[in-house]
């Protein structure tokens, strides 16, 4: 894989995982992996659907600068772009989006990949970088997977 020691990443959250009994610690953990592993990923965090309004998308834990969109409607930005199309997306240069919302004027590009918890979106990771282009093909699969790892863990947590 080109950018980085996905496999090495993939299977020490794994491993937490099977030693944690809490979404909320594997997902701490996961960005704070991600995070310190990738150089590339500047802001790395998990945005989950608001158990009391599935319209709107909540802060979850992250690793980076603070972000004053801790609620997202569904219906906005890239994060909403992924629940409504149930798709990753990918955008290499995030000034050439309309549908970008601005956290951070140093932010280049973005990747959100959706969670699903018994074939159902239930949240997401979300994660920028300082770089132009910086997620392709490979990103995604390595994040796609991290984010089954995460959907079984809340379908085990939830039996």
């Amino acid at each position: 894989m080109a950018h980085a020691p996905f496999q090495e990443i993939l299977s020490e959250i794994e491993r937490f995982n099977t030693t944690s009994d809490s979404v909320l610690a594997l997902q701490e953990f996961t960005v704070r992996l991600i995070a310190t592993k990738l150089s590339y990923c500047n802001w790395v965090g998990f945005y989950m659907l608001d158990p009391n309004d599935a319209n709107v998308l909540v802060l979850g834990p992250f690793h980076g600068a603070p972000t004053d969109h801790v609620r997202i409607p569904v219906t906005e930005g890239i994060c909403g772009a992924a629940v409504a199309q149930g798709q990753t997306v990918i955008v290499e240069d995030v000034s050439a989006d309309p549908r970008y919302i601005s956290c951070s004027i140093e932010t280049k590009s973005e990747i959100v990949v959706p969670i699903r918890m018994q074939g159902e979106i239930v949240g997401e990771i979300d994660i920028d970088s300082h770089d132009l282009s910086a997620f392709g093909t490979e990103d995604r699969i390595f994040l796609e997977e991290c984010a089954g790892i995460i959907g079984k863990s809340m379908e085990k947590k939830h039996a």
